[in-house]
């Protein structure tokens, strides 16, 4: 099958013959040879009445993503005068470097030039057409400064493709897809959204391959697996690199593998998501416990954690608090609750150390003592985060509130996944990455997951192991009165 001829044919037919109506120099030839996955993706992005609206296109390196997303909107762009179409990724600085520079490789092939056809404003990160169609780039990375994307204001698009969408959050996706509807109506289009991914985990394996696998997939989705064998038009010196990549990365990249599993991470991927579900095995004991991870720097959160036994029942995250403020939120969390002090446990490293002493018979958490029972673990942190990992992987934990802020849960999610044990190949006591490694991959310091792992210092101490599981009720329920703003139970 002839697929460029049949796109063109089919989608934009009416466009290519205006197009060869014109003299030499304006002609433009849309010389699009598309993969036979990449013209499965097209098809399904032109077809307006499929009632799919977001389709995810990857799963290995090579298979053609940047280019199936930059042909797509710069058709469009030519196609339909007046028309706005997003191109992001999570930073500015890699999408100027990579699919920008795709975009320009398909402009020049295609012989659309410069100051003749469109202009490109760098300042603004705009490409306007002549026809007055635009293409607008976007950062779309998670600034704490700006949790909401309030940077996007009142953007109205027609269309979007996100470039490596496995870095951005779900929240940055879900806010863009709810931008598009600039000039639909005119020209009888649908909402439409591209993604471009590698295999990885979160919220894209969560809402696309792993219904995809199952045939639960929604129906306004499309998940197409594409690899680099995929494609005819690579080079064999590519697929040499991808063949050399160290064992992880190559099951990733060159086979396209979702299911990857690093040895070293100490929480097992499925049971992590059973974790969101696992709603029927909760501590029997019914005592009431919090845990706090005080932030140490301007960028860092303070988080709260009220627990019900082993069920996560309420997270609480502060910005900017100081001692006294936060202090004084715990003791209204505990006079609400009637939570003995004892039952509260602070990390006390750097700031606070000064929260921890407005409570006389709390837990002052030092991350870096003597492990408990004298195991064999670098220290007290280490042996939490181990013990938290094998309460995860035996289904022993639950998280027992509605995620309003799904940026939390991903957050979690991530920082869950970095729990994984360092020098393992040494004799010495057991580690796990450092917290300084873990804020360099992330970009940020893993506070959702410290707070968690201090929970796990009463089960250190917990002499009556073996005890049941029962379900917490929903009648179980925090008062009324509302604790901050950034409180996620509701």
């Amino acid at each position: 099958m002839d697929y460029n001829r049949d796109l063109l044919s089919s989608a934009h037919s009416k466009w290519y013959r205006k197009n060869q109506a014109k003299d030499a120099k304006n002609r433009v030839e849309a010389n699009f040879n598309p993969t036979e996955k990449q013209a499965l993706a097209y098809l399904n992005l032109v077809n307006y009445e499929n009632g799919i609206s977001e389709v995810v296109f990857g799963g290995g390196a090579g298979a053609g993503k940047s280019m199936l997303g930059c042909t797509w909107v710069l058709i469009q762009c030519m196609q339909f005068s007046g028309v706005r179409y997003l191109v992001g990724r999570s930073k500015l600085s890699s999408l100027r470097q990579t699919t920008l520079n795709t975009l320009f490789d398909c402009m020049t092939e295609w012989g659309i030039k410069e100051n003749l056809h469109y202009t490109y404003n760098q300042q603004a990160n705009e490409i306007r057409f002549m026809n007055g169609s635009e293409i607008i780039l976007k950062d779309l990375f998670y600034y704490p400064s700006d949790p909401n994307f309030d940077a996007l204001g009142s953007l109205e698009i027609t269309g979007a493709f996100i470039d490596e969408a496995g870095q951005i959050t779900e929240k940055a996706k879900n806010i863009v897809m709810s931008r598009i509807r600039y000039k639909l109506n005119e020209y009888g289009l649908s909402p439409k959204m591209l993604m471009s991914c590698n295999p990885s985990k979160g919220w894209l394996y969560e809402s696309f391959y792993a219904p995809f696998k199952t045939n639960t997939l929604e129906s306004y989705r499309l998940f197409i697996q594409a690899l680099v064998t995929d494609n005819p038009h690579i080079s064999p010196f590519y697929i040499q690199n991808l063949e050399r990549l160290d064992e992880i990365s190559k099951r990733r990249l060159l086979y396209g593998e979702w299911e990857y599993e690093d040895s070293n991470n100490l929480v097992q991927y499925d049971k992590l998501l059973n974790l969101f579900d696992n709603t029927n095995k909760v501590d029997s004991s019914n005592e009431w416990f919090l845990s706090v991870d005080v932030a140490r720097y301007g960028k860092d959160n303070t988080v709260i954690m009220l627990w019900n036994g082993l069920a996560l029942r309420d997270i609480i995250y502060l910005n900017g608090s100081n001692t006294k403020e936060t202090a004084d939120l715990i003791l209204k969390i505990l006079n609400d609750y009637k939570i003995p002090q004892k039952n509260l446990v602070i990390d006390s490293d750097g700031v606070g150390g000064g929260v921890a002493d407005h409570f006389k018979s709390c837990i002052n958490f030092i991350n870096n003592s003597r492990p408990i029972n004298g195991d064999n673990f670098k220290n007290l942190k280490t042996q939490c985060y181990f013990k938290l990992a094998e309460y995860i992987n035996e289904g022993w934990l639950s998280l027992e509130y509605r995620f309003d802020d799904i940026d939390i849960r991903s957050k979690l999610m991530k920082e869950l996944e970095y729990i994984i044990q360092d020098n393992i190949d040494n004799d010495g006591k057991l580690s796990i990455l450092s917290k300084d490694k873990v804020k360099k991959i992330l970009g940020r310091s893993p506070d959702f997951s410290d707070a968690m792992m201090l929970r796990m210092y009463y089960e250190l101490n917990d002499k009556k192991k073996g005890t049941g599981f029962i379900k917490v009720m929903s009648s179980h329920i925090r008062p009324n009165n509302q604790w901050t703003n950034n409180s996620i139970l509701r």
